[in-house]
């Protein structure tokens, strides 16, 4: 491995590491190449793997001919590379034409696939080009997860104010073993919440049950909440636990808990009071030591007053209550999470990232989000997937958003208690005329600002008394 003089200044160009070992290549590489990057060479494969690890280039050019000389599959090898440098521009040469070479060297990682002989001017303009781009790429790359860690916290995503007192309150809470109730509307992320308190608590490493209490008919929650013995009743082919018991000395979360019948109301309020738990058809009950932490988009004090719930099992659940805030009050949130899950998606998906427009970013920031985070994730899926090109525009949106993005618009420009034309009208004009008068300094400059007849300007000033 060796180093090859660049011009002064070179601090500030991209470094660029050229394996080969043609040695007919080195003097196009310094006259074309040195003058534009800081080059290493390395001529064969473990000085390559070796210059990666030292030099951290922006640029890696590889003659696969000399570099991996006689491998059968020369792509697995270009593979290896790219492992090695995620985030570099990885240009490959070869002598030999080989088949599908460009789709080849795309799949293994490679960003171009070239065919000598080469024109090293030409490679010069193509590599400062590619390589200055693809460095604003990384750079913006690693702002965007510089954002989204500042802006996050245990996948709960969001740099919103009531997201901070979210953040804020699991904090506090999670170090004890108080119970817990997250409260909001479908789809805010109370389960993502539950796990953020889990993984801060004690118990972080001990079974995490999560339980939908509206996923099943009564009959079978009872078996599935607290489990059964051995013919207990018909079906039950052996014992089983209850998720219940299965979180022992770990946390329960109950989802929709709302949703519970009175009768297993009164069978959770008792474990919840005696820390044990009797299986269907027991003789006896197992002790448990589990945290609970429910979630419910119901309003529970309503339903105690309606006699649909417990109201001392209520008490028992809401020790400390935590409202994840809807979408639709988390200003500035909407962006963050549009770009979080826009990479997840492409990534999972192996498709270039795309990007949303500054007029559809403005339609998804001023939809009220009905579905919350849920929905916007849901809609994002689907833009990363079936939308061709990089470039997220207005038309690609769901037809209801952009209606409601005009009525959104509409209800700013005329409020609810509608508006005064003429008065409106007049005061725009009186503003207008008063504003061209004071950047002009006369009233005929002000005629000659607002194009029109200085006759129309003074009849204006005696119509405002200006």
């Amino acid at each position: 491995m060796e180093a090859v003089a660049a011009a002064s200044g070179h601090q500030e160009r991209l470094r660029l590491v050229f394996a080969t070992s043609d040695e007919a290549a080195l003097i196009d590489i310094g006259q074309e190449l040195a003058p534009a990057f800081f080059v290493s060479l390395a001529r064969d494969s473990a000085a390559l793997l070796q210059s990666l690890q030292e030099h951290a280039p922006e640029i890696i050019v590889i003659d696969l001919d000399t570099i991996f000389p006689g491998e059968a599959d020369v792509f697995v090898r270009v593979a290896s590379v790219r492992e090695a440098a995620a985030d570099n521009l990885l240009v490959v040469i070869s002598r030999t034409p080989l088949r599908n070479a460009r789709q080849r060297t795309r799949k293994a990682g490679g960003d171009e696939f070239l065919l000598a002989p080469i024109d090293f001017s030409e490679l010069r303009e193509y590599l400062l080009e590619a390589g200055e781009r693809r460095q604003r790429d990384t750079e913006a790359r690693a702002f965007r997860d510089e954002v989204t860690r500042r802006n996050s916290f245990c996948g709960l995503i969001g740099g919103s104010e009531p997201m901070q007192r979210v953040y804020e309150a699991l904090r506090r809470v999670a170090p004890s073993n108080t119970t817990v109730m997250l409260r909001g509307e479908s789809g805010t992320g109370k389960e993502l919440a539950a796990r953020a308190v889990v993984s801060l608590s004690p118990r972080r490493d001990r079974p995490f049950i999560s339980v939908n209490c509206a996923a099943l008919p009564e009959a079978l929650m009872e078996s599935e909440l607290f489990g059964h013995e051995k013919g207990s009743f018909t079906g039950a082919h052996a014992s089983r636990p209850g998720q219940v018991e299965l979180a022992d000395t770990g946390t329960l979360f109950l989802d929709e808990i709302g949703s519970l019948g009175l009768a297993l109301q009164s069978k959770l309020l008792r474990v919840l009071q005696d820390r044990s738990v009797h299986r269907i058809g027991a003789k006896s009950p197992r002790t448990v030591d589990f945290r609970l932490i429910t979630a419910t988009n119901d309003n529970l004090e309503q339903m105690v007053e309606a006699g649909r719930f417990r109201e001392d099992l209520y008490y028992r659940i809401c020790v400390i209550p935590i409202s994840l805030p809807p979408l639709r009050e988390r200003n500035g949130d909407v962006p963050l999470l549009l770009d979080h899950y826009m990479r997840m998606y492409c990534i999972a998906g192996d498709v270039p990232v795309k990007r949303f427009s500054p007029d559809a970013m403005q339609t998804l920031e001023s939809s009220s989000w009905p579905g919350n985070v849920r929905e916007l994730e849901n809609l994002t899926q689907r833009l990363a997937l079936m939308v061709d090109g990089e470039v997220i525009d207005v038309e690609h949106l769901p037809q209801r958003l952009v209606i409601e993005s005009a009525a959104s618009q509409d209800k700013i420009l005329i409020p609810p208690e509608g508006v005064d034309l003429d008065e409106e009208m007049r005061r725009i004009e009186l503003a207008y005329l008063q504003a061209a008068i004071r950047r002009a300094g006369s009233k005929r400059g002000a005629a000659g600002v607002l194009g029109i007849p200085i006759e129309k300007v003074k009849y204006l000033c005696r119509k405002h008394g200006i």
